[in-house]
């Protein structure tokens, strides 16, 4: 691991990372670019356990998506940063608002949020997460991706699914009026999948925070306004391209 100067704007020390026998040379540009991230940086000095809390957090600054006393779903959550950031601003560690987090994979306790250790496409999911909430969701967000296989259409089809899946998922847990966010990658929501988004939520748009890597096609899809269930007028204009 060697140092070089820092840039004249922020005096930061960039890290490069040599690349190791057994590490490749994908493996060592992405440990080089976490060392060099000043998100990741801040998160370990500010508590979260990802610097995903602060994508979420940039964009309830912007939108204010987590108000208190609300009651918010996050899918995928593990390890739990989008999480943290929820709890605190919806203020249910005091009681005022309700958290509940789902995943497969097993997360470590938070303050003010509930885990749930499970699949949310399991057909008692949404009855589970209702109870768990008292009540449906005002909003539900998916921080969630799948593995990417470095194959732009491929990635593209896969988290298209998955986002399909958890939009799914919010129309049968989603308070009318509520709110969904989720991830998705440049140019993988056209179509049918935001005409569809545009019949059931009164304002559909792409997002992409201050926090998301500008080298990165990550994208977020946000939709407000859900119109309850049942509710399903013709599908108005294209989504707005906000990022």
């Amino acid at each position: 691991m060697t140092r070089s100067g820092g840039s004249g704007r922020t005096g930061r020390i960039k890290v490069r990372v040599r690349t190791a026998r057994r590490r490749s040379t994908s493996s060592t540009r992405w440990l080089e670019r976490q060392l060099n991230d000043p998100y990741v940086e801040k998160a370990r000095a500010e508590g979260y356990r990802s610097r995903a809390a602060y994508k979420l957090i940039e964009l309830d600054d912007r939108f204010h998506l987590l108000k208190p006393g609300a009651r918010v779903v996050d899918l995928g959550a593990a390890p739990g940063g989008w999480s943290q950031v929820v709890a605190a601003r919806v203020g249910s560690p005091g009681g005022k608002g309700r958290v509940v987090a789902i995943d497969i994979l097993e997360m470590a306790a938070i303050p003010g949020v509930e885990v749930l250790h499970l699949d949310f496409l399991d057909a008692a999911a949404p009855e589970r997460l209702t109870a768990a909430l008292g009540g449906p969701a005002d909003v539900v967000l998916s921080d969630m991706a799948p593995a990417t296989t470095g194959h732009r259409q491929t990635d593209h089809m896969r988290i298209m699914a998955l986002c399909e899946a958890a939009l799914e998922f919010a129309r049968q847990v989603l308070v009318p009026g509520g709110a969904f966010l989720a991830k998705v990658l440049r140019g993988g929501t056209e179509g049918a999948l935001l005409a569809d988004m545009k019949r059931d939520f009164a304002a559909v748009r792409h997002v992409k925070p201050p926090a998301s890597r500008a080298d990165s096609a990550e994208l977020y899809v946000l939709a407000t306004g859900f119109r309850g269930k049942g509710i399903r007028p013709v599908a108005g204009p294209a989504v707005a391209d906000d990022d």
